[in-house]
């Protein structure tokens, strides 16, 4: 393969990855604010609970 096909392969893998490492970190900072909203308007702990889990937002867990 020539060169510049590889560099140019390797730039867009990089952007790829750049803008998928956005979107994990735009999507994680989504789901800690709606866990905190739920837990706002929760009306006990166990209400919290049912609720984060309905919604499959976890609980202040890191995410892989």
């Amino acid at each position: 393969m020539p060169p510049a096909r590889e560099t140019t392969l390797r730039h867009e893998h990089s952007e790829f990855s750049a803008a998928r490492a956005a979107e994990k970190a735009a999507c994680a900072e989504q789901n800690k604010l709606a866990a905190h909203t739920v837990a706002a308007h929760a009306l006990d702990a166990a209400d919290c609970a049912s609720l984060l889990e309905m919604l499959g937002l976890n609980a202040g867990e890191p995410e892989d």
